[in-house]
């Protein structure tokens, strides 16, 4: 797969950008990805951004570096693999670094305190906006299976205090479930 210069350039510009400034990891990137990889030059569907979350989360290691793996397979192949996840990891290096030789000024300062605590509400609008995109995607695939699933993993982890992985492993064998059950009723 060739690709040109400019698509590798904008991978490394791309990523380097949503790693600095997506504060909280995980699937706080997702919806940059979204945004630039789907929105902006639909290099991929949405689905496909899904399914590389999935993905990213189920794989070992930070998400965050295991969905621009994929993004940037997605886009230019094993260059884009490289390239990706060199510009995902270089920011978090730099700021941890820069924060640990400064570690005591930081610690004590009321300003910093603020921006911190201000970063956790973008963070949180972030993961809520993530939340109602997955749903409305769920939603629009009309299959009482899936759509009855959110509220009752809702449910079984707020209201029950059921663990987390417990709740994924269970829909997880539901799902494996779902799709035998298809497969022996289409035979």
């Amino acid at each position: 797969m060739k690709q040109s210069k400019n698509i590798y350039v904008w991978l490394l510009a791309t990523n380097l950008f949503i790693s600095a400034f997506t504060f909280g990891g995980g699937y706080i990137v997702v919806p940059m990805v979204r945004r630039f990889f789907v929105v902006k030059k639909q290099y991929f569907t949405e689905e496909d951004l899904i399914n590389m979350a999935a993905i990213a989360q189920s794989t070992p290691g930070a998400i965050a570096i295991n969905l621009s793996a994929l993004a940037g397979y997605k886009v230019a192949g094993i260059m884009g693999v490289f390239i990706s996840c060199f510009a995902a990891i270089i920011p978090p290096l730099v700021i941890l670094g820069f924060v640990s030789a400064f570690y005591k000024i930081f610690i004590s300062n009321i300003i910093i305190a603020a921006i911190l605590k201000g970063m956790e509400a973008g963070v949180a609008a972030l993961m809520v906006d993530l939340i109602v995109d997955m749903c409305s995607m769920i939603l629009k695939k009309r299959s009482f299976f899936f759509s009855i699933m959110i509220p009752l993993s809702f449910i079984a982890n707020f209201v029950l205090g059921i663990n987390v992985a417990l709740i994924l492993l269970v829909c997880c064998f539901l799902c494996v479930l779902q799709v035998f059950y298809k497969k022996r009723k289409d035979k």
